[in-house]
């Protein structure tokens, strides 16, 4: 049997969409001016991202991009810089809906290469629970890829609790991916923002989950967390001793959390053969699945052969590059 594999982590914005989205809110254009034939500047609102690859806006080059490294399926996302949450109660939702649709017609031209979890505009979490019911019910999207907090909101704020609670009841596959990173005063330099910032944001986003009660509250809750869950993984048992001996984590949970790194679903980003292996080992093979951070340089493009070179099983590997995010798929409600 052929290894069908399933990249869950992927990005895009197309020149249409930019377009899109500049017409619905001038006040945050969104626009492309290429380098070269592999790189282009992305200019969002006057922030400017160098270096943007090609295959980030461009369907037949990401297309050929995936053939060249065996991928066979892109699970597409809005790209951070994108999601906007500061465009307010019409804007944000409107520009994330744009964002949805566009990736729809994208699945819609290529059902065998693409399937989509959508964006949501997470300051507003009724609007955001709406979105990610219409998106899932009309265009028959997996879930949602969402910021690590809010202007500085954690994920445990009572303001999300409309979310959280439609997507236990959807069974959404709910992606959470750094943005807006504590002590970036900290961390300008060496590209530590996203070196070091962009993991520490997702696990402060994972501890607030689990110490803010949302897991406990929502079992059926499905949660994913960027670039190998940041530090959860490594560090999830320091919280659960906390637990044990400091008031404070207390607070929202009232019974000894346990197995909280086997909570959480990760990518495979981790850049390195043990340090994947050692993730897979503390949390399970089955909350594992293959991601790449296309199109970004942080990213892995080889993820397929990364994972295949692993001194695991042949039947692990394929859970990873395919049958787990199926299996997923397989239990969301109908």
């Amino acid at each position: 049997m052929t290894t069908r594999t399933i990249d869950t982590h992927t990005h895009i914005c197309t020149l249409e969409t930019a377009a899109m989205i500049t017409k619905a809110a001038p006040k945050a254009p969104v626009s492309f001016t290429k380098q070269d034939e592999d790189f282009w500047t992305l200019d969002v609102a006057g922030v400017v991202y160098k270096d943007f690859p090609t295959g980030g806006h461009d369907i037949p080059r990401r297309l050929k991009d995936m053939d060249a490294t065996g991928v066979d399926v892109h699970v597409l996302s809005a790209t951070p810089q994108t999601y906007l949450y500061g465009l307010g109660d019409e804007l944000s939702p409107l520009v994330a809906q744009i964002q949805n649709d566009q990736m729809a017609k994208h699945v819609a031209a290529h059902p065998d290469r693409f399937m989509a979890i959508g964006a949501i505009p997470l300051g507003q979490p009724a609007k955001a629970a709406d979105e990610l019911k219409r998106i899932i019910t009309k265009h028959g999207f997996k879930g949602a890829m969402f910021a690590s907090n809010f202007m500085g909101k954690n994920l445990d704020d009572p303001m999300f609790e409309p979310l959280w609670a439609t997507a236990a009841e959807l069974g959404a596959f709910m992606f959470v991916h750094p943005n807006n990173i504590a002590g970036a005063d900290r961390l300008k330099s060496y590209y530590l923002a996203n070196l070091i910032g962009n993991p520490l944001d997702t696990t402060i986003a994972a501890a607030s989950l689990i110490f803010g009660g949302v897991m406990d509250r929502h079992p059926k809750l499905k949660v994913m967390l960027a670039h190998g869950g940041g530090f959860t993984p490594y560090q999830a048992a320091r919280w659960e001793h906390g637990w044990a001996v400091r008031g404070e984590p207390k607070v929202n949970v009232k019974t000894q959390p346990k197995g909280i790194a086997k909570r959480f679903i990760y990518d495979t980003i981790l850049h390195n053969d043990q340090t994947l292996e050692a993730m897979i080992g503390l949390v399970g093979v089955d909350k594992v699945m293959l991601g790449s951070d296309y199109p970004y340089d942080m990213g892995m493009m080889d993820c397929v052969k990364h994972v295949r070179s692993l001194r695991i099983s042949d039947t692990d590997k394929t859970a990873i590059l395919q049958t787990n995010f199926e299996n997923f798929l397989a239990g969301m409600p109908k």
